[in-house]
């Protein structure tokens, strides 16, 4: 599974998620959601805006955690 860190890294930077869509374009709702970790996907150009607002890779916005073994 992929966890989003973006929360951490809005909190980092003194950021609101309101902030953050307005400097990226990207709509509230969506920002929210990856916010959340409920976003379904994340286009490649969206992630590019993310990181250059917020100077990061992205490695410092998503993890991986395996799922536990036999969880599906």
């Amino acid at each position: 599974m992929i966890r989003f860190k973006v929360k951490v890294k809005l909190a980092e930077k003194e950021m609101t998620q309101k902030e953050l869509a307005e400097r990226t374009g990207i709509r509230p709702p969506t920002v929210s959601a990856i916010c959340t970790g409920s976003v379904k996907h994340l286009p490649v150009e969206a992630l590019n805006k993310i990181c250059e607002v917020l100077e990061c890779q992205p490695a410092d916005l998503m993890e991986y955690i395996p799922d536990e073994e036999g969880v599906q």
